[in-house]
C-alpha cells in the first residue's frame, strides 16, 4: 500500500476548477496538505489561488512532481480520472464521488492492480494522517495526532467514533476510509499489513457494518498475518429489519454470511474485540490505551 505520507508529499487535485473542489483544496491546504497543483479541462484557468491548473495529469507532475492525487470529478468521470492518473505514474489516488458505475468500478480496481497503484475509493471522505496531511473532507474536529489506525466503511460513523475518542485524549496515525461500495479499491484486509508494520499504529479500530464478509475477510487476514496489534470494530446496522434496503451497495447479507453474528464471531475468533454500540466501542479502546 502506497500510504507513507506527510506534509511535504505533494498532492494533485483533478477538477480543481470546481466548486465543490476549490471548496475542498482550500480546505485541505488549510490543513496543511501540500497541494502542488490542478488538472481541468477549463483551458482559460491558470491557476485556483496560487496553485496553478494543468490540462492533464501528465503535465501536471512533470511540472510538479506530484505523486499523490484525489479527483473531484462527476461520477461518470471518475474512471477516466483515474486511468489518466494511473497513466501519469501516481501510486495514490483518492476518489470521493458517489455514485461511480459498479462496471467503471471493476475497470479502475483491474487498472490500478496491474500498474501497483493504490486507489482508495470508489467513493470515500478520504484519508488523513493527523498533523501533516488529508486528502478528502475528514472534518478537523475529530482529527488528533496519536496511534489509532482507523479504517472505516461509513464516513459519517467514524466521524462520531474519532470525535468521542478525541475528547479522551486519543488520536489517529492514520484514518483510512473505505467507503461502503459494492468494488472498492481498497478494504479491510488490505490495510492490515499497513498498520501492521506501521511503529506508530499501537491499535486499529474498525468502523464497520451488516453485508458482505469484508470483516469476514479481514478476521481471516488477521489470523494469517498473526497481527498482534489489539483490534477494536464496531458493526453498524444490527437493528436493521430483515429486506430493509440499506444506504451502502455493499451492505447485502445472504443469509448468515454478512450477519451481526457472523462479523462478530468471525473476529473474536481472530482475536480482536467487536461491539454494535459506539458507546461501548469507545469505552473498550479508551480502557485499553488509556483515554
Amino acid at each position: 500500500m502506497n500510504l507513507t505520507l506527510d506534509a511535504a508529499t505533494p498532492v494533485l487535485v483533478q477538477g480543481i476548477t470546481g466548486r465543490a473542489a476549490r471548496q475542498h483544496s482550500r480546505l485541505m491546504r488549510g490543513y496543511g496538505t501540500n497541494i502542488v497543483a490542478g488538472t481541468s479541462s477549463k483551458t482559460d484557468i491558470a491557476d485556483v489561488e496560487g496553485v496553478p491548473v494543468y490540462s492533464d495529469c501528465a503535465a501536471a507532475v512533470a511540472a510538479t512532481g506530484a505523486v499523490a492525487s484525489i479527483a473531484m470529478v462527476p461520477a461518470l468521470s471518475v474512471a477516466d480520472a483515474v486511468e489518466e492518473a494511473i497513466a501519469a505514474g501516481l501510486k495514490l489516488i483518492v476518489t470521493i464521488t458517489e455514485g461511480v458505475p459498479v462496471h467503471d468500478a471493476m475497470r479502475i480496481k483491474r487498472r490500478a492492480a496491474a500498474a501497483g497503484a493504490t486507489w482508495i475509493g470508489a467513493s470515500t471522505p478520504g484519508l488523513c494522517v493527523p498533523g501533516k496531511t488529508k486528502l478528502g473532507f475528514l472534518p478537523d474536529a475529530a482529527l488528533l495526532p496519536g496511534s489509532l489506525g482507523i479504517m472505516s466503511k461509513s464516513g459519517t460513523l467514524s466521524y462520531e467514533v474519532c470525535y468521542r475518542l478525541k475528547q479522551r485524549g486519543l488520536g489517529q496515525s492514520a484514518w483510512i476510509g473505505v467507503g461502503g461500495d459494492l468494488v472498492k479499491g481498497t478494504r479491510f484486509p488490505d490495510l492490515l499489513p499497513h498498520f501492521a508494520n506501521d511503529p506508530g499504529t499501537s491499535a486499529v479500530v474498525v468502523v464497520g457494518e451488516i453485508g458482505g464478509t469484508e470483516e469476514e475477510d479481514m478476521a481471516a487476514a488477521m489470523t494469517a498475518l498473526g497481527f498482534d496489534k489489539p483490534v477494536f470494530a464496531l458493526i453498524a446496522g444490527s437493528r436493521a429489519r430483515e429486506g430493509v434496503t440499506m444506504g451502502h451497495a455493499g451492505a447485502l447479507v445472504h443469509g448468515s454470511s454478512g450477519s451481526v453474528g457472523s462479523k462478530i464471531e468471525a473476529i473474536a475468533a481472530a482475536g480482536g474485540h467487536a461491539f454494535t454500540d459506539i458507546g461501548a466501542l469507545v469505552a473498550a479502546v479508551s480502557a485499553r490505551m488509556g483515554g
